[in-house]
Protein backbone atom coordinates (compact mmCIF):
# COMPACT_ATOMS: atom_id res chain seq x y z
CA UNK A 1 0.00 0.00 0.00
CA UNK A 2 1.59 3.00 -1.03
CA UNK A 3 1.61 5.61 1.35
CA UNK A 4 -0.05 9.70 0.62
CA UNK A 5 0.43 12.66 2.06
CA UNK A 6 -3.64 13.53 2.46
CA UNK A 7 -3.93 12.53 5.52
CA UNK A 8 -5.39 15.76 7.38
CA UNK A 9 -9.21 15.93 7.86
CA UNK A 10 -10.72 17.18 4.11
CA UNK A 11 -10.77 20.80 2.83
CA UNK A 12 -13.93 21.25 1.21
CA UNK A 13 -15.28 24.09 3.54
CA UNK A 14 -17.88 25.12 2.10
CA UNK A 15 -19.90 21.42 2.37
CA UNK A 16 -21.17 21.23 5.80
CA UNK A 17 -20.78 17.51 6.21
CA UNK A 18 -17.09 17.65 6.16
CA UNK A 19 -16.09 20.90 6.77
CA UNK A 20 -14.91 21.20 10.57
CA UNK A 21 -16.51 24.46 12.55
CA UNK A 22 -13.86 26.36 13.67
CA UNK A 23 -11.73 25.72 16.27
CA UNK A 24 -11.29 28.12 19.65
CA UNK A 25 -7.93 27.98 21.35
CA UNK A 26 -8.78 25.50 23.59
CA UNK A 27 -9.69 22.95 21.12
CA UNK A 28 -7.46 23.67 18.80
CA UNK A 29 -4.42 22.59 22.40
CA UNK A 30 -6.75 19.65 22.85
CA UNK A 31 -5.96 18.67 19.06
CA UNK A 32 -2.32 19.31 19.38
CA UNK A 33 -2.31 16.93 22.34
CA UNK A 34 -3.74 13.98 20.46
CA UNK A 35 -1.35 11.43 20.02
CA UNK A 36 -0.37 10.68 16.52
CA UNK A 37 0.64 7.25 16.64
CA UNK A 38 0.72 3.50 18.38
CA UNK A 39 3.58 4.52 19.89
CA UNK A 40 2.91 7.68 21.51
CA UNK A 41 -0.47 6.50 22.47
CA UNK A 42 -0.44 5.83 26.38
CA UNK A 43 -3.07 2.89 27.89
CA UNK A 44 -5.53 0.60 26.49
CA UNK A 45 -2.59 -2.16 26.21
CA UNK A 46 -4.88 -4.56 25.19
CA UNK A 47 -6.77 -2.62 22.38
CA UNK A 48 -3.45 -1.24 21.43
CA UNK A 49 -2.07 -4.62 20.59
CA UNK A 50 -4.95 -5.96 18.90
CA UNK A 51 -5.12 -2.82 16.55
CA UNK A 52 -1.64 -3.20 15.62
CA UNK A 53 -2.14 -7.09 14.49
CA UNK A 54 -5.07 -5.84 12.25
CA UNK A 55 -3.08 -2.73 11.12
CA UNK A 56 -0.02 -4.55 10.35
CA UNK A 57 -1.72 -7.19 8.52
CA UNK A 58 -3.44 -5.13 6.15
CA UNK A 59 -0.15 -3.14 5.55
CA UNK A 60 1.45 -6.56 4.36
CA UNK A 61 -1.61 -7.78 2.41
CA UNK A 62 -1.98 -3.84 0.67
CA UNK A 63 -5.48 -4.15 1.32
CA UNK A 64 -7.80 -1.61 2.90
CA UNK A 65 -7.83 -2.31 7.00
CA UNK A 66 -11.77 -3.90 8.10
CA UNK A 67 -14.23 -1.29 9.49
CA UNK A 68 -13.95 -0.52 12.89
CA UNK A 69 -15.97 0.39 15.55
CA UNK A 70 -14.76 1.88 19.08
CA UNK A 71 -17.34 1.85 22.22
CA UNK A 72 -16.60 4.11 25.54
CA UNK A 73 -17.47 7.49 27.68
CA UNK A 74 -16.59 10.26 26.30
CA UNK A 75 -12.78 11.62 26.04
CA UNK A 76 -11.42 8.31 26.17
CA UNK A 77 -9.73 8.79 22.61
CA UNK A 78 -11.69 7.10 20.22
CA UNK A 79 -11.19 9.80 17.87
CA UNK A 80 -7.18 9.94 18.06
CA UNK A 81 -7.69 6.41 17.47
CA UNK A 82 -9.35 6.75 14.14
CA UNK A 83 -6.83 9.35 13.05
CA UNK A 84 -4.11 7.14 14.34
CA UNK A 85 -5.16 3.86 11.77
CA UNK A 86 -5.17 6.70 9.10
CA UNK A 87 -1.95 7.97 9.84
CA UNK A 88 -0.07 4.45 10.37
CA UNK A 89 -1.41 3.29 6.98
CA UNK A 90 -0.64 6.23 5.26
CA UNK A 91 -3.92 7.41 3.83
CA UNK A 92 -6.74 9.70 3.59
CA UNK A 93 -8.71 10.40 6.62
CA UNK A 94 -12.71 12.40 6.49
CA UNK A 95 -14.10 12.93 9.38
CA UNK A 96 -18.21 13.57 10.36
CA UNK A 97 -20.54 12.49 13.07
CA UNK A 98 -23.65 10.74 13.04
CA UNK A 99 -26.17 13.70 13.48
CA UNK A 100 -24.57 16.19 10.69
CA UNK A 101 -25.55 13.45 8.24
CA UNK A 102 -29.17 13.84 7.80
CA UNK A 103 -30.10 12.50 4.62
CA UNK A 104 -28.93 9.32 2.42
CA UNK A 105 -27.43 11.82 0.20
CA UNK A 106 -25.29 13.56 2.98
CA UNK A 107 -23.66 10.39 3.40
CA UNK A 108 -23.34 9.34 -0.70
CA UNK A 109 -21.22 13.06 -1.23
CA UNK A 110 -18.78 11.31 1.12
CA UNK A 111 -18.58 8.13 0.08
CA UNK A 112 -18.17 8.72 -3.65
CA UNK A 113 -15.51 11.46 -2.53
CA UNK A 114 -13.41 8.69 -0.76
CA UNK A 115 -10.06 7.03 -2.44
CA UNK A 116 -9.13 3.98 -2.03
CA UNK A 117 -8.21 2.89 1.07
CA UNK A 118 -9.50 6.12 2.57
CA UNK A 119 -10.33 6.29 6.72
CA UNK A 120 -14.16 7.81 7.07
CA UNK A 121 -14.36 8.19 10.56
CA UNK A 122 -17.90 8.88 11.88
CA UNK A 123 -18.14 9.84 15.68
CA UNK A 124 -21.59 9.32 17.24
CA UNK A 125 -22.61 6.65 15.13
CA UNK A 126 -25.26 5.66 17.33
CA UNK A 127 -27.23 8.74 16.25
CA UNK A 128 -27.27 8.15 12.64
CA UNK A 129 -30.39 8.34 11.34
CA UNK A 130 -32.09 4.90 9.31
CA UNK A 131 -32.14 6.10 6.22
CA UNK A 132 -28.95 7.26 6.32
CA UNK A 133 -27.67 3.82 7.63
CA UNK A 134 -29.10 1.68 5.22
CA UNK A 135 -26.91 3.10 2.92
CA UNK A 136 -24.09 2.28 4.86
CA UNK A 137 -24.72 -1.55 4.73
CA UNK A 138 -23.71 -2.41 0.21
CA UNK A 139 -21.45 0.12 1.25
CA UNK A 140 -19.11 -1.77 3.74
CA UNK A 141 -20.06 -4.84 2.76
CA UNK A 142 -20.25 -5.08 -0.88
CA UNK A 143 -18.42 -1.57 -1.73
CA UNK A 144 -21.79 -0.56 -3.28
CA UNK A 145 -23.86 2.35 -3.25
CA UNK A 146 -27.46 2.39 -4.22
CA UNK A 147 -29.08 5.54 -5.54
CA UNK A 148 -32.25 6.24 -6.80
CA UNK A 149 -32.40 9.00 -9.70
CA UNK A 150 -35.98 10.94 -10.44
CA UNK A 151 -39.06 10.48 -8.67
CA UNK A 152 -42.20 8.36 -8.97
CA UNK A 153 -42.82 6.21 -12.27
CA UNK A 154 -39.76 7.16 -13.66
CA UNK A 155 -37.48 6.50 -10.94
CA UNK A 156 -34.91 4.22 -11.15
CA UNK A 157 -31.99 2.90 -9.12
CA UNK A 158 -28.29 2.60 -10.48
CA UNK A 159 -25.55 1.31 -8.39
CA UNK A 160 -22.13 2.29 -7.93
CA UNK A 161 -19.05 1.00 -7.51
CA UNK A 162 -17.08 2.33 -4.51
CA UNK A 163 -12.94 2.27 -3.43
CA UNK A 164 -12.28 -0.29 -0.86
CA UNK A 165 -12.79 2.27 1.96
CA UNK A 166 -12.30 1.53 6.27
CA UNK A 167 -15.67 2.97 8.24
CA UNK A 168 -14.53 3.69 11.71
CA UNK A 169 -17.07 4.26 13.93
CA UNK A 170 -17.19 6.16 17.59
CA UNK A 171 -20.25 5.21 20.24
CA UNK A 172 -20.32 6.42 23.75
CA UNK A 173 -23.35 3.87 23.70
CA UNK A 174 -22.91 1.06 21.73
CA UNK A 175 -26.12 -0.82 22.96
CA UNK A 176 -28.01 1.82 20.76
CA UNK A 177 -26.33 1.04 17.41
CA UNK A 178 -28.53 -1.30 15.21
CA UNK A 179 -27.31 -4.84 14.83
CA UNK A 180 -27.25 -4.94 11.10
CA UNK A 181 -24.45 -2.01 11.80
CA UNK A 182 -22.92 -3.28 14.30
CA UNK A 183 -22.82 -7.10 12.56
CA UNK A 184 -20.78 -5.28 9.74
CA UNK A 185 -17.79 -4.13 11.58
CA UNK A 186 -14.73 -6.70 11.37
CA UNK A 187 -13.50 -5.53 14.55
CA UNK A 188 -15.09 -3.85 17.87
CA UNK A 189 -12.45 -2.01 20.47
CA UNK A 190 -13.98 -1.63 23.87
CA UNK A 191 -12.37 2.05 25.60
CA UNK A 192 -11.95 1.99 29.27
CA UNK A 193 -11.29 4.37 31.94
CA UNK A 194 -7.27 4.84 32.71
CA UNK A 195 -5.19 3.92 36.02
CA UNK A 196 -3.96 7.05 37.59
CA UNK A 197 -0.34 5.98 36.89
CA UNK A 198 -1.34 6.75 32.60
CA UNK A 199 -3.19 9.64 33.29
CA UNK A 200 -0.10 10.79 35.18
CA UNK A 201 2.19 9.89 32.30
CA UNK A 202 -0.14 11.83 29.61
CA UNK A 203 -0.39 14.69 32.03
CA UNK A 204 3.65 14.97 31.66
CA UNK A 205 3.37 14.72 27.88
CA UNK A 206 1.14 17.31 27.85
CA UNK A 207 2.45 19.42 29.82
CA UNK A 208 5.85 19.01 27.86
CA UNK A 209 3.77 20.12 24.27
CA UNK A 210 2.45 22.65 26.07
CA UNK A 211 5.79 23.94 27.59
CA UNK A 212 4.52 23.99 31.46
CA UNK A 213 6.83 23.26 34.01
CA UNK A 214 5.37 20.69 36.54
CA UNK A 215 6.76 18.39 39.05
CA UNK A 216 6.06 14.41 39.70
CA UNK A 217 3.60 15.11 42.29
CA UNK A 218 1.71 18.06 40.74
CA UNK A 219 0.81 15.56 37.56
CA UNK A 220 -0.03 12.86 40.33
CA UNK A 221 -2.37 15.47 41.51
CA UNK A 222 -4.28 16.30 38.36
CA UNK A 223 -3.98 12.78 37.20
CA UNK A 224 -5.76 11.60 40.46
CA UNK A 225 -8.78 14.01 39.99
CA UNK A 226 -9.08 13.07 36.08
CA UNK A 227 -12.18 10.97 36.63
CA UNK A 228 -9.90 8.52 34.37
CA UNK A 229 -10.42 10.57 30.98
CA UNK A 230 -7.20 12.00 29.35
CA UNK A 231 -9.91 14.56 28.00
CA UNK A 232 -10.86 16.19 31.45
CA UNK A 233 -6.94 15.67 32.76
CA UNK A 234 -5.87 17.43 29.72
CA UNK A 235 -8.59 20.29 30.78
CA UNK A 236 -7.57 20.46 34.58
CA UNK A 237 -3.81 20.76 33.48
CA UNK A 238 -4.75 23.96 31.55
CA UNK A 239 -6.87 25.82 34.18
CA UNK A 240 -3.71 24.76 36.64
CA UNK A 241 -1.58 26.10 34.39
CA UNK A 242 -3.47 29.24 34.32
CA UNK A 243 -3.69 29.44 38.07
CA UNK A 244 0.25 29.16 38.57
CA UNK A 245 0.97 31.52 35.69
CA UNK A 246 -1.21 34.60 37.10
CA UNK A 247 -1.01 33.02 41.08
CA UNK A 248 2.05 31.22 41.23
CA UNK A 249 5.55 31.45 40.01
CA UNK A 250 4.77 29.25 36.53
CA UNK A 251 5.44 25.80 37.96
CA UNK A 252 2.53 23.08 38.81
CA UNK A 253 3.20 21.41 42.09
CA UNK A 254 1.57 18.99 44.49
CA UNK A 255 0.72 22.42 46.51
CA UNK A 256 -0.12 23.99 43.47
CA UNK A 257 -2.32 21.53 41.48
CA UNK A 258 -4.65 21.22 44.82
CA UNK A 259 -4.92 24.96 45.01
CA UNK A 260 -5.45 25.51 41.66
CA UNK A 261 -7.80 22.62 41.27
CA UNK A 262 -10.11 23.64 44.28
CA UNK A 263 -10.32 27.73 43.00
CA UNK A 264 -11.62 25.80 39.59
CA UNK A 265 -14.39 23.78 42.13
CA UNK A 266 -12.59 20.35 41.56
CA UNK A 267 -12.47 18.42 45.21
CA UNK A 268 -10.03 15.48 46.29
CA UNK A 269 -12.43 12.58 44.12
CA UNK A 270 -12.29 14.77 41.10
CA UNK A 271 -16.38 16.04 41.62
CA UNK A 272 -17.04 19.37 40.61
CA UNK A 273 -19.89 21.70 41.38
CA UNK A 274 -22.49 19.45 39.08
CA UNK A 275 -22.12 16.05 40.28
CA UNK A 276 -22.15 17.68 44.35
CA UNK A 277 -25.54 18.89 42.91
CA UNK A 278 -26.80 15.50 41.86
CA UNK A 279 -25.75 13.81 45.18
CA UNK A 280 -27.12 16.79 47.23
CA UNK A 281 -30.45 16.35 44.90
CA UNK A 282 -30.46 12.89 45.42
CA UNK A 283 -29.38 12.81 49.04
CA UNK A 284 -30.98 15.77 50.30
CA UNK A 285 -33.45 16.88 48.30
CA UNK A 286 -35.18 13.90 47.82
CA UNK A 287 -34.17 12.19 51.26
CA UNK A 288 -32.65 9.27 49.28
CA UNK A 289 -35.42 8.13 47.83
CA UNK A 290 -35.23 7.13 44.09
CA UNK A 291 -35.65 9.55 41.31
CA UNK A 292 -35.93 9.33 37.79
CA UNK A 293 -33.53 10.50 35.27
CA UNK A 294 -35.71 13.31 34.06
CA UNK A 295 -36.55 14.53 37.37
CA UNK A 296 -33.21 14.61 38.44
CA UNK A 297 -32.19 16.52 35.18
CA UNK A 298 -34.60 19.39 35.23
CA UNK A 299 -33.40 19.55 38.82
CA UNK A 300 -30.05 19.98 38.03
CA UNK A 301 -30.45 22.24 34.91
CA UNK A 302 -28.92 20.02 32.40
CA UNK A 303 -30.70 17.45 29.85
CA UNK A 304 -30.80 14.08 30.99
CA UNK A 305 -28.57 12.59 27.98
CA UNK A 306 -25.51 14.96 29.61
CA UNK A 307 -26.43 13.42 33.14
CA UNK A 308 -26.70 9.74 31.80
CA UNK A 309 -23.46 9.90 29.57
CA UNK A 310 -21.32 12.57 31.13
CA UNK A 311 -21.54 12.73 34.84
CA UNK A 312 -23.53 9.15 36.34
CA UNK A 313 -20.87 7.09 35.30
CA UNK A 314 -18.44 8.47 36.93
CA UNK A 315 -20.92 8.56 40.14
CA UNK A 316 -21.65 5.08 39.90
CA UNK A 317 -18.45 3.52 39.30
CA UNK A 318 -17.09 5.40 42.79
CA UNK A 319 -20.33 4.15 44.37
CA UNK A 320 -22.10 7.79 44.97
CA UNK A 321 -25.00 6.68 43.60
CA UNK A 322 -27.11 3.43 42.71
CA UNK A 323 -29.34 2.88 39.82
CA UNK A 324 -32.76 0.68 40.27
CA UNK A 325 -35.68 -0.15 38.47
CA UNK A 326 -37.63 2.83 40.20
CA UNK A 327 -34.76 5.59 39.77
CA UNK A 328 -31.17 6.61 41.10
CA UNK A 329 -30.60 6.37 44.83
CA UNK A 330 -27.56 8.33 46.57
CA UNK A 331 -25.46 6.19 48.98
CA UNK A 332 -24.27 6.53 52.38
CA UNK A 333 -20.98 7.06 50.52
CA UNK A 334 -22.66 9.80 48.90
CA UNK A 335 -23.52 11.42 52.24
CA UNK A 336 -19.96 10.86 53.66
CA UNK A 337 -18.47 12.75 50.78
CA UNK A 338 -20.65 15.37 51.54
CA UNK A 339 -20.26 15.62 54.86
CA UNK A 340 -23.24 14.89 56.02
CA UNK A 341 -24.91 13.29 59.44
CA UNK A 342 -27.80 12.12 58.34
CA UNK A 343 -29.01 8.61 57.38
CA UNK A 344 -30.77 7.49 54.45
CA UNK A 345 -33.95 5.50 54.32
CA UNK A 346 -33.63 1.59 54.03
CA UNK A 347 -35.38 0.77 50.46
CA UNK A 348 -34.14 -2.72 50.04
CA UNK A 349 -37.51 -4.13 51.20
Amino acid sequence: MSPRKDTVVNDNSDDPVLAPEPLNVEERDDASLRPRSLQEFVGQPELLDHLSIVLEAARQRGQAVDHLLFAGPPGLGKTSLAGIVATELGVGFRVTSGPVLARPGDLAALLTDLNEHDVLFIDEIHRLPRLVEEVLYPAMEDGKLDIVIGKGPSARAIRLDLPRFTLVGATTRIGLVASPLRDRFGFVGRVELYAPEELKEIVLRSATLLDVMIDEGGAERIAGRSRGTPRIANRLLRRVRDFVQVRGDGTITVQAADQGLALFGVDDRGLDKVDRMILEILCVRFGGHPVGLTTLAQSVGEEPGTIEDAYEPYLVQQGFIRRTPRGRIGTEQALAHLGLAQTLPNLEN
